[in-house]
């Protein structure tokens, strides 16, 4: 059984990524949409996804969709140790926040499957992109997770906590 790949195309990309529209309320240069988004794929996907230890990319928006995929392992992290829906959305607004390394960089893990930025200007608008996209999967996340009757985590998201998806981690070894 082949990975699911994402439906989305975008004419808009920062380095080899793909700059698809966001259904958000966060500030940042991703276009506004009101329908299905990368989000939206990544969370529905990410179960199937995660098993997959190599990934064909067949267009830019895999490229985000594999970014997504992997912040959502982050976030599953942070979450197995809340109590609470609220004390997860205050850890996914911390997580988000964090320093994140981009494409480029030298602790990006998948380093080999972008292109980092041209310019300065295109850093920054890559870093602002991968902002918006951190804060708003992590907000969205916390919506699936969490149990409204019972206000925990849930079980069938929590067994996917210590599955790496391509074998790799966007947080650094220890984090």
């Amino acid at each position: 059984m082949p990975a699911y790949h994402s439906s989305l195309q975008s004419n808009l990309s920062l380095g080899n990524m793909a700059l698809v529209p966001l259904r958000t309320q966060f500030k940042g240069p991703a276009p506004k949409t009101g329908e299905a988004d990368i989000i939206d794929e990544a969370i529905y996907f990410f179960k199937a996804n995660v098993f997959f230890k190599n990934y064909e990319i067949k267009s830019e928006a895999d490229r985000t969709l594999i970014y997504v995929t992997l912040y959502i392992s982050e976030c599953l992290k942070k979450l197995q140790k809340c109590t609470s829906k609220n004390t997860g959305q205050k850890e996914m607004h911390t997580l988000a926040l964090g320093k994140w390394p981009i494409p480029g960089e030298a602790g990006f893990p998948v380093n080999a499957l972008y292109a980092k930025p041209k310019d300065r200007n295109e850093e920054d608008q890559m870093q602002q992109y991968l902002l918006q996209l951190r804060q708003e999967t992590g907000m969205r996340l916390c919506e699936k997770v969490f149990d409204p009757q019972t206000d925990q985590p849930s079980k069938w998201w929590m067994c996917f906590v210590k599955r790496k998806f391509m074998d790799k981690s966007l947080s650094a070894p220890g984090m």
